[in-house]
């Protein structure tokens, strides 16, 4: 069988500088043997699914998959989707607005012109992180304790942990190492820029996938919304701000985090760079 197929990359001015997702854009028949085959073969952070919606509300249903998990929320593949379904020819019900059906609920996805904000979802799990944790975040980092400024759980769906670094420059220098610590990860790294910066934050993402290595995401919008609920919230930024992502892979990640009566939003620009037929 033949599918739609777009890769999008998402979150760069330049090309080919921000982070790719597939997009499956009429998936429906498909298995979920056949979605993580798919996803795995394509061997990016994503790829999206892209089905009619369930709910009356949504323009459309997507599922979402890194490699072989299905994760009920992700910031770059939403935005990535959004722009594959609208240059396909998808019109939104609401002028503007885009209502996205995902794991995580609905999700609305604002259009303007070349930038697409997704609203940023609630938590799944926020608080402190626990002391051993912590511990284990700075051999894995290879940081001292007093690089870190403060650590907070902010999962809303891929698994978010929130490491606070003392600066940008901390966050650009990091090598990290996870072999002596098994499991999944998924850490996310903030250092603030000096003050009048273009950028505001510096921000990292990695993760792991099964047993396989520490890996980093080249850019990752939902790392980016809940670390700016969480900067916010603390009084350590004010909306709106621009975060850097991927400068230490050779990528160029700029991140729009605006804020309307609390509720924040992660723009950014997303292009479509190929366009063809998969065979699933």
């Amino acid at each position: 069988m033949t599918y739609r197929f777009s890769q999008v990359d998402v979150f760069s001015p330049d090309p080919c500088l921000g982070n790719p997702v597939a997009v499956i854009l009429n998936a429906e028949g498909l298995d979920d043997e056949q979605l993580r085959r798919f996803s795995v073969w394509t061997n990016l952070s994503e790829c999206t699914f892209v089905l009619p919606a369930t709910s009356p509300e949504a323009d459309y249903r997507v599922r979402i998959f890194s490699m072989n998990t299905e994760l009920p929320f992700a910031g770059h593949p939403t935005l990535g989707t959004a722009r594959a379904w609208l240059e396909a020819g998808g019109v939104p019900a609401t002028d503007g607005m885009i209502v996205q059906e995902c794991a995580a609920g609905l999700i609305p996805i604002r259009v303007e012109d070349e930038i697409l904000s997704f609203a940023a979802p609630s938590l799944q799990r926020g608080g402190p992180v626990e002391p051993e944790l912590v511990e284990q975040l700075c051999a894995i980092l290879g940081v001292e304790k007093e690089e870190v400024v403060d650590t907070q759980w902010i999962d809303n769906g891929p698994g978010w942990v929130g490491v606070l670094l003392d600066s940008a420059q901390s966050v650009l220098a990091l090598r990290p190492d996870a072999s002596k610590f098994p499991g999944r990860w998924d850490i996310g790294v903030i250092g603030a820029h000096p003050e009048r910066s273009e950028k505001a934050f510096e921000v990292r993402g990695f993760f792991t996938e099964g047993e396989d290595p520490l890996r980093e995401d080249p850019v990752t919008g939902s790392l980016n919304a809940s670390a700016a609920q969480w900067l916010i919230k603390t009084g350590r930024a004010t909306a709106p701000y621009v975060a850097a992502q991927g400068g230490a892979m050779g990528r160029n990640g700029e991140i729009f985090i605006t804020s309307v009566d609390d509720q924040v939003w992660v723009g950014g620009r997303a292009e479509v760079v190929l366009s063809g037929v998969a065979k699933i």
